[in-house]
């Protein structure tokens, strides 16, 4: 893990002064803040796993995932795995085929993440989706969590959008005008307030 992204504090303040909410959330969790493994690969593979099922059922997916690589999730690790192996792991036919292919991509280079530091976010969000099993979703949480952008609002993220309505009283799911009158009010430091909303309905900071 690294440390926190440089614009943290600065986006506390800012956020502590646009928002009661937030100012009260950010007071309460404290201990705790962003990080990264800057491991993109390792990442994108967790990403994969963690799609559409429960966090303990991702988190035991993930471990045998882990240990089938023998501790060391990398491309080439992952490309000696064969998809009877993966699917083992309890790995749909579809994450399996996803997994394998990434780890080719990433061998063949025919996929370079070292052009996303150049692209805005809506661009690595598309330039992410062209791989298998990573859709906008999955994209915004890579940015979010591997390359610190500062401003991500994941809104088809359902822990998300559960937060919003849980702290500012609104119905589930939150009307679209309220969520996106938020982004307006939270950027420059989207991922901040996202971060911090997780929070509220998760004792165990979010880590992809």
């Amino acid at each position: 893990m690294t440390n926190t992204p440089i614009y943290w504090n600065k986006a506390k303040n800012h956020l502590s002064k646009k928002d009661k909410v937030m100012k009260i959330l950010i007071k309460r969790y404290n201990d705790t803040t962003l990080s990264t493994r800057k491991d993109i690969f390792y990442s994108l593979c967790k990403s994969i796993i963690g799609q559409q099922i429960s966090v303990a059922a991702a988190d035991s997916v993930f471990k045998k995932f882990s240990n089938s690589c023998k501790g060391k999730i990398t491309p080439k690790s992952v490309r000696k795995l064969g998809l009877i192996k993966l699917k083992k792991c309890g790995l749909s036919r579809q994450k399996a085929k996803g997994i394998k292919e990434l780890s080719e991509k990433f061998i063949s280079k025919s996929f370079n993440p070292k052009l996303i530091k150049k692209m805005d976010d809506e661009e690595a969000i598309q330039y992410l989706s062209t791989l298998r099993q990573i859709g906008r979703w999955s994209a915004e949480m890579i940015l979010l969590f591997t390359f610190n952008r500062s401003n991500i609002w994941p809104v088809q993220d359902i822990g998300l959008l559960r937060a919003i309505s849980n702290n500012y009283k609104k119905k589930y799911l939150p009307p679209q005008r309220f969520v996106s009158h938020l982004k307006s009010k939270f950027t420059p430091y989207c991922s901040v307030a996202t971060w911090y909303l997780w929070r509220s309905i998760d004792d165990e900071p979010i880590q992809y």
